[in-house]
């Protein structure tokens, strides 16, 4: 999941521009300068279309109905629903921190360019690039994570013409050859650019809101109802750990981006997550048995409840259909962010190739080079599921730990600054204040002061930390070697790589986030 990535989102407008208009462009193009970057993406994306793009990118209750079967296996319904609410919490304590350093550096590079930053001098350039990595820590999670959802689109498809043709025989390459479908939507609606892709987030921002409701009413009118105690206190250990508590916890491309980033991060956070939960609770009021529903033949508990709640096989189609189209949408946004952390990244000369990866087209100025490499990592990627959809999950665990562990990062740092009080209060006067590394550093306009910045500070570092730390546990105690989660190994080969590649090559050539302008 995350939305502080739209920091990098840029924008576009071919017609005049009004004044004010104009006026907002040339500051975020000026604070830009004065980071020493050049504004070479355009500024496209408003506070509505940003925001669908945040939404759609989160995808809180879509994403929860595709991958709730481990909070049930190993936790019941109560254990998801407690789950859910600690998930929450810090979730939106991390955003908090994200939104912070956002609002002080709202630049393409991310978690790299606070990494730098924040941290001291004679840490700066490794401190970044290994942040930027894991053996490229952000552009690992967010290249992983477009893989695990293109997984998920293309194998709920799948999971749905399984559904509606009882003789449909369902093989693994039928699966990688939906996802590639569903990868080439995306990458041409990313391509085509200009105009298209802020109308694109804002119209899906509609479809999430809307499909919300379009799955909640039905399943909640329409079946039958557990009591609200059974619910609350029903719990499961499925994968036979030693404690129930234990089985628990397994469950530039934006105008006047300082303000508008934080603002569109919290609403996210805050609106998704009352979606999640709303549709978290209302398929787990439906009365089932969940034995069945993980059982499904499907692949996914959520298209069994659909069927148990309509009793009928067009009416949870047309239910299923609402959740790939959003998964669809997700898609698109989700390849944008992650090509535009891989462009920054290599802009950066933290990359192989990075000269090739770092152009942009003249005509729409879109990062295209990035934006097909990044499709096309997880084309390939796709092709693990014809030998193995667990090692697809091992994907997605990937995915998870190196986001968090670029998060982790950057909160300990900023933390460590924040202690030792070396972060000036916010002037609007200030203007020749920039958050830079080696520069003194400053409040932007979204700040939580005092006492209470550091305690949501240090509550996100301990959540990221249990995120992490669970993230490479297997769904069971004991497991075979196919259901072992292997994603430690990936993560620490991915690190090793990147240490590697930064003492042979790297260090040779990245200083850290480059000065394109002097300032």
């Amino acid at each position: 999941m995350e939305a502080h990535e739209l920091k990098s989102r840029v924008s576009v407008s071919s017609r005049p521009m009004p004044k004010d208009s104009r006026s907002v462009r040339e500051n975020d193009n000026a604070h830009l300068q004065r980071m020493g970057k050049k504004p070479v993406l355009k500024r496209n994306f408003g506070v509505i279309s940003i925001f669908g793009f945040s939404c759609t990118i989160l995808g809180t209750w879509e994403g929860l109905l595709g991958t709730f079967v481990r909070p049930l296996q190993n936790g019941g319904s109560a254990g998801a629903i407690y789950a859910f609410i600690f998930a929450w919490v810090g979730t939106a304590s991390v955003f908090v921190v994200l939104a912070e350093l956002a609002s002080m550096a709202p630049t393409a590079g991310g978690q790299y360019h606070w990494a730098a930053m924040l941290a001291p001098v004679r840490y700066q350039k490794f401190l970044s690039y290994m942040t930027g990595a894991i053996g490229w820590l952000a552009v690992l999670g967010w290249q992983t994570g477009l893989a695990s959802l293109a997984f998920l689109t293309g194998t709920t498809i799948q999971g749905a013409a399984i559904l509606g043709n009882s003789h449909y025989e369902a093989f693994p390459w039928h699966g990688t050859l939906l996802v590639w479908a569903a990868l080439v939507f995306a990458l041409v609606a990313n391509l085509a650019g200009g105009k298209v892709l802020p109308r694109v987030e804002t119209m899906t921002l509609v479809a999430h809101i809307v499909g919300f409701f379009g799955i909640l009413i039905p399943l909640t009118y329409m079946s039958e109802q557990k009591s609200p105690q059974e619910l609350f206190s029903q719990f499961s250990n499925g994968g036979g750990f030693p404690t129930q508590g234990l089985a628990w916890f397994m469950a530039e491309e934006v105008e006047n981006a300082s303000r508008v980033i934080p603002l569109v991060t919290m609403l996210t956070v805050g609106i998704n997550g009352c979606l999640g939960f709303g549709i978290l609770l209302a398929i787990l009021f439906c009365d089932g048995n969940i034995q069945e529903a993980l059982d499904s033949s499907t692949g996914y508990p959520f298209m069994w409840m659909f069927h148990q709640a309509t009793n009928s096989i067009p009416g949870s189609l047309a239910m299923c259909a609402v959740v790939i189209v959003n998964f669809c949408c997700s898609l698109v946004g989700m390849l944008a962010a992650t090509s535009r952390q891989l462009w920054s990244f290599s802009r950066d000369k933290g990359t192989p190739g990075w000269q090739f990866w770092s152009q942009v087209t003249q005509s729409e100025r879109l990062p295209a080079n990035a934006i097909i490499l990044t499709a096309l990592i997880s084309i390939l990627l796709a092709l693990i599921n014809i030998g193995s959809s667990v090692a697809l999950d091992d994907i997605l665990s990937m995915a998870v730990s190196g986001i968090y562990l670029s998060y982790l990062m950057v909160a300990t740092l900023l933390f460590r600054r924040r202690l030792r009080g070396e972060i000036s209060s916010y002037n609007t006067s200030d203007e020749d204040i920039v958050n830079v590394p080696g520069a003194k550093l400053v409040w932007g306009p979204f700040h939580c002061p005092g006492i209470w910045g550091i305690l949501v500070n240090g509550f996100a570092m301990c959540y990221i930390f249990i995120v992490v730390f669970f993230s490479f546990w297997p769904s069971k105690v004991n497991p075979s070697p196919d259901e072992m989660n292997w994603s430690v190994m990936g993560v620490g080969c991915c690190i090793i790589l990147g240490l590697v590649y930064y003492f042979v090559r790297a260090r040779h050539v990245y200083t850290g986030p480059i000065r394109e302008l002097a300032i």
